[in-house]
This record gives structure tokens, sequence and C-alpha cells, in this order.
């Protein structure tokens, strides 16, 4: 059974959580890429950004239903959730979009274990990382082609 250096891509492009998301857009489409490591000034891994956070950027906001109650506002949905979706359609860097607590791999992790999380988390970009080092990248597209 395959495993994740064996089927991960080796030259990950990463991003910064300052990168414009104008740019990032120009990045997915020139690169046909579904998702990056999103890593900080030191290159540690601190998330991943998708296309899919862009297009969730797009989406209709929910207004949260609320009541008054002796001149308190009590948030029947979510206020947190209102609030994580408010920052995501005016984001304009990579911080407002990515996921901040990405599910990553390491380099021995079998493929089965790979598409069941993939699956079951529906990931579809997973960093590689040996010792908190980002070593590669497994897209949908690696995890195909080694199925293949």
């Amino acid at each position: 059974m395959k495993i994740a250096e064996e089927i991960m891509t080796r030259a990950v492009v990463t991003v910064n959580k300052n990168l414009a998301i104008k740019e990032l857009s120009k990045l997915f489409i020139e690169n046909r890429f579904n998702g990056v490591p999103v890593v900080d000034d030191d290159d540690n891994v601190i998330g991943v950004v998708t296309q899919g956070d862009l297009i969730e950027q797009n989406k209709n906001l929910h207004i949260p239903t609320v009541i008054t109650l002796f001149d308190a506002v009590l948030f029947l949905d979510s206020e947190k959730k209102f609030e994580s979706d408010v920052k995501k359609l005016t984001g304009t860097t990579v911080e407002d979009i990515y996921h901040k607590h990405a599910i990553s791999v390491g380099p021995t992790t079998s493929i089965s274990e790979i598409t069941t999380l993939m699956a079951e988390k529906d990931i579809h970009t997973l960093p590689v990382l040996d010792d908190d080092k980002l070593v590669g990248v497994i897209g949908k597209r690696d995890v195909i082609r080694a199925l293949a």
C-alpha cells in the first residue's frame, strides 16, 4: 500500500496570510491548485486556503435571528459564526478566509488513511509534515493518480 511520501507533490507552493485575495485567485487560476498551505514568516504551516474559501467569500450572508429582552439583544443563532461570516465576506487577505486548524499527515501515512480523512472531513488539500517541517502536499489529483 502506498504512503504519503510516495504520492505527495514535493514542490510545494505556499502563501503567507498577508497575501491579497486577488493575488491568491490568480495563483489558483494560473496553477490549477485546489488549495495551498498558509505559512507564517518562519515557514511554519498555520493553515490551508482553498478555492472553496474564495467561493464561500461570495455567498449570501445569513442574518441571525435575534430577540430583545430588557434592552439586551440575544442571538438565537451563533453570534460567533455570524461574526466569522462577516469577516470572511469583507476580507481582503488570506488571513481573513483561510482554515486556521489545518489537518495534516506525516510522510508515512497510508493512502487509505489519507482517503478516509479526505472523505470524512471533506478535505482536498493535506500538508505533509515531517517533524513540523512542510515536505509536501497531497491534493485530490495526487490521490487519484495513485489510485489509477
